[in-house]
């Protein structure tokens, strides 16, 4: 299912409280991105013990319980775990990744809260969660009859939430900086082949095994664990952003003029890392429209292009990286940059001569 709108972790809470009370819930995302601790922890802010069937992992028999004789009539009798007293919050995890058998028996429970004659407390609710089938996750076509049974969120990652949350989280600083830094790594689309890829949780998972560590870090183990856990080029970004750091490098000292650009032949991937965090600072910063753009950002505009003509001299293939388009062939820097780059960079060639 291909979303409409979307809503950042920030914004789900109040989506939540105002439609799981009512009608059951279903969230669409790709995997990695926290959809199961968002339910359960906005169960736990209702007071609700948070009840997961993982669909991949159930037979309808599983849902409907077994057949016992009572009083000469057989009863299903649902299982412990869902007929519950007090009010719950009920978690379908991996629901579309079920078996068709297994969804239809979630018809009555969806729709009416029931199972069999059992029939879920008043404030319980009711929220599935799934990926999508271009994730490249394990997802089945939902018989129509259980999709017009739910409402549909659509749930996509935030660089802004996620820092929030990592701020109390204890994520290793690391990654909390190289993804201030590059906000637009926090999630990858998922591979066609079998190898690691980035999200919210694999960055986690990255930021646990920095912890685990702890002093005997060096740069093999950082390249080793950066590169089983993330997309690889943002693995090999990542190693380069940790080298800065221990060579005391950084995009801000060097526009500031407290660094230079780093002339080493061996660190030519801390050069590249730099290089790409130029370009990401200038795409930000810059504004669209040199008239009406802020006059804080006029100095900026001066230094860059002095930045550019010292990555020039030290590499011509670096300073174009800088000022490339896009995979389109569309500039992503402001016409009005490029063209004063062009006319004045031979002014400050003959300055300098």
């Amino acid at each position: 299912m291909q979303p409409v709108r979307t809503l950042s972790p920030s914004q789900l809470p109040d989506f939540l409280l105002g439609v799981a009370l009512v009608r059951p819930v279903f969230l669409w995302g790709q995997p990695g991105i926290g959809k199961s601790s968002l339910v359960e922890q906005f169960a736990d802010s209702l007071g609700l013990p948070c009840v997961s069937l993982l669909g991949t992992q159930l037979a309808p028999e599983d849902l409907i319980g077994v057949p016992q004789i009572i009083d000469g009539k057989s009863r299903f009798c649902p299982p412990e775990m869902i007929a519950r007293d007090e009010p719950y919050c009920l978690f379908l995890d991996e629901l579309n990744a079920a078996s068709h058998d297994v969804m239809k028996s979630f018809y009555s429970l969806v729709l009416e809260r029931r199972v069999g004659s059992y029939t879920m407390p008043e404030g319980s609710i009711i929220i599935g969660a799934g990926n999508r089938a271009t994730d490249g996750a394990i997802a089945r076509t939902m018989p129509t009859a259980l999709v017009n049974r739910l409402v549909h969120l659509h749930l996509r990652s935030s660089a802004t939430d996620w820092q929030v949350w990592a701020a109390f989280a204890g994520i290793h600083p690391y990654v909390t900086a190289y993804l201030a830094q590059r906000p637009d790594q926090l999630t990858s689309a998922p591979p066609k082949v079998e190898e690691p890829f980035s999200t919210p949780r694999s960055w986690h998972m990255l930021s646990d095994t920095l912890h685990a560590f702890k002093r005997t870090l060096d740069d093999d183990i950082v390249a080793t664990l950066a590169h089983a856990t993330l997309t690889a080029s943002h693995a090999a970004g990542f190693c380069s952003y940790v080298k800065t750091i221990r060579l005391q490098y950084g995009i801000e000292s060097i526009v500031k003029g407290d660094a230079s650009w780093p002339t080493d032949p061996n660190e030519r991937d801390v050069l590249y890392f730099l290089v790409e965090s130029f370009r990401v600072k200038l795409i930000r910063e810059l504004p669209a429209d040199k008239e009406h753009g802020p006059a804080a950002g006029r100095p900026f505009a001066h230094r860059a292009k002095a930045m550019l003509f010292d990555l020039a001299n030290l590499s011509l293939e670096m300073a174009q990286l800088v000022i490339a388009a896009d995979e389109n062939g569309e500039p992503v820097l402001p016409a009005w940059f490029l063209v004063e780059v062009t006319r004045d960079l031979p002014r400050l060639v003959q300055s300098r001569a």
